[in-house]
């Protein structure tokens, strides 16, 4: 299975957008994947269904800072390289869908009772957020 249909299936699976991003990446870059899920559930729907940064750009963030990241007296220079990944997927991510925030990217928000009314009837899940993940997937795949 590719690591775009294990997100995929991590997403229709019930787990959420940032928890799918993770999941296919962490046992590879030293994260057990439990430890991972745990992680990153609060991650969704914009930081906790607040429509801030949207979960799969969270997920690709952790997965681009468990392997590039500054640990414990690592050098800095793997700080500097981080960020510089995290800033080219946020831009490529943007090039395509115009934004990285949860309630832009969906026009709605997902934390009042009328954004997850809206959420649910114009089916967001299948025609937005699954090429969310895909896409983030691709983008991290190719900047990895």
């Amino acid at each position: 299975m590719s690591k775009v249909e294990e997100a995929i299936s991590y997403f229709k699976d019930k787990y959420n957008c940032a928890q799918s991003i993770l999941g296919p990446f962490c046992v590879q870059y030293g994260l057990d994947k439990n430890t991972a899920l745990k992680l990153a559930t609060g991650f969704g729907g914009g930081m906790a269904g607040f429509g801030r940064t949207c979960g799969v750009v969270s997920g690709a963030y952790m997965v681009i800072g468990l392997k590039h990241g500054m640990g414990i007296k690592d050098d800095i220079k793997l700080k500097e390289k981080t960020y510089q990944l995290i800033q080219e997927f946020s831009r490529r991510f943007t090039d395509i869908h115009d934004s990285v925030i949860c309630r832009e990217l969906l026009g709605c928000d997902i934390g009042t009772t009328e954004g997850k009314q809206f959420y649910s009837q114009n089916e967001l899940f299948e025609k937005n957020c699954l090429q969310y993940v895909k896409n983030a997937v691709e983008i991290l795949e190719d900047i990895l």
